[in-house]
């Protein structure tokens, strides 16, 4: 049976706001390849445009695949790369988990909420 999901699903873009010299990038509700794949655009967007405090908030995300996860270890690799830093907030506690467990948390700050995270000291590379 063919697909019924629109090809052109996969390039919506995620909601984002832009505060100063960061920007805070809106994760959907559940972090698969279509997401991880829209959040790690909209980072490389937000980076090229010269953004290098890069927030993304986690309030609405409640499920993380594998893939996911490959993902976002990816964006650690591209923020020092960029020399930007990248944080994580308002992650909910199985997705925390997650992150504690398999060494995010190692690379990336998760912070309460996006007004911490803005606050935050940029952590150097």
């Amino acid at each position: 049976m063919p697909s019924t999901a629109s090809p052109v699903a996969s390039f919506v873009m995620l909601p984002t706001r832009n505060v100063g010299d960061s920007v805070i990038i809106y994760a959907a509700e559940y972090l698969n390849k279509t997401n991880g794949e829209r959040i790690e655009r909209e980072v490389a967007r937000k980076l090229d445009e010269g953004f290098r405090k890069l927030v993304i908030n986690f309030q609405d995300t409640n499920v993380v695949n594998s893939i996911g996860i490959s993902i976002l270890l990816g964006l650690v690799d591209l923020a020092a790369q960029r020399k930007a830093s990248l944080i994580f907030s308002n992650v909910s506690e199985h997705p925390r988990q997650l992150f504690e467990m398999l060494g995010l948390t190692r690379h990336i700050p998760l912070v309460a909420d996006e007004n911490i995270a803005l606050g935050a000291t940029p952590i150097a590379s």
